[in-house]
């Protein structure tokens, strides 16, 4: 039986994700196979190295630095996150990223992307993280609030656009059953996107990319709804906060920011009888 881990995207809200995470680090609790999009994908990859605490450093540490996130960064790189500063300084520099355990772990790892010619999803495994951060650094790249990311001839933005929570592809990469950890609570329900007219022009040489952003709530509540499903099977586990995140994507709060954080540490300490119970089955 394999046993895949989904991470919902969702900026700063991720906080919560890196608290289950890394309780689950704590109990030494490792799946077959991770997906993520957007923050998703870049906690999970300091999952699967072992590095517990790098993510919450990562998040929590450089929230003074403009080069992080600021107005500055957007006026001077067209992104709100520093994207050099995300994915090449602190990976490489200021919090070491280590590929060699990151391979070594027979633990399998997908990202998702979002193609912006065809506004489809699109994923990337392992062998696209040899000492380089691209992949993750075009999952996180979040429509209007950051530049398009150009890799290997394709252009692509945020994962999260396309498919917010990629439970069906971990089904379709052979997962059995899944653990998917939200950064939003159970009665969350998305709206469609209130900035139309911005990413409309933004993006009118991109039509598909367009239409997908016009019906991103829709693929977002239908997702949750076959969630549901597969729960009421006994083929998903999920964990999520119990009462709605009010943070933002681009949240600067150390102390919201560090509640979050243990909120998520304490949701999935207390399903961890029920996790191992699931994977054992």
């Amino acid at each position: 039986m394999k046993t895949g881990l989904v991470l919902e995207g969702g900026g700063m809200r991720g906080l919560y994700t890196i608290g289950v995470l890394d309780c689950l680090m704590d109990s030494q609790f490792m799946v077959d196979y991770v997906i993520g999009v957007s923050a998703g994908a870049c906690n999970g990859v300091s999952y699967i190295s072992g590095q517990r605490g790098r993510s919450l450093r990562v998040n929590t540490g450089y929230l003074g630095d403009e080069r992080y996130v600021s107005l500055k960064s957007f006026l001077k790189t067209k992104s709100m996150f520093g994207m050099d500063f995300l994915f090449d300084e602190i990976p490489n520099r200021l919090e070491p990223f280590d590929y060699d355990a990151f391979f070594a772990n027979p633990c399998e790892f997908t990202a998702g992307v979002t193609d912006v010619e065809t506004g489809k999803p699109d994923y990337f495994d392992k062998s696209h993280f040899d000492h380089d951060c691209t992949v993750l650094r075009a999952s996180s790249s979040i429509p209007v609030f950051s530049p398009i990311v150009h890799y290997r001839g394709g252009s692509y933005l945020d994962g999260g656009t396309s498919d917010p929570i990629p439970v069906k592809r971990a089904l379709e990469d052979g997962c059995d059953r899944v653990i998917v950890v939200l950064t939003r609570d159970a009665g969350y329900v998305k709206r469609p996107e209130s900035f139309r007219p911005v990413y409309r022009r933004m993006f009118r040489d991109y039509p598909a990319m367009v239409e997908t952003l016009d019906h991103r709530h829709e693929a977002y509540n239908q997702t949750r709804a076959d969630l549901h499903g597969l729960e009421k099977q006994g083929r998903a586990i999920v964990i999520a906060p119990e009462k709605p995140v009010e943070i933002s994507r681009f949240e600067k709060n150390l102390k919201k920011l560090t509640a979050l954080y243990k909120t998520g540490m304490t949701d999935a300490a207390k399903r961890l009888a029920a996790l191992r119970e699931f994977v054992s089955v």
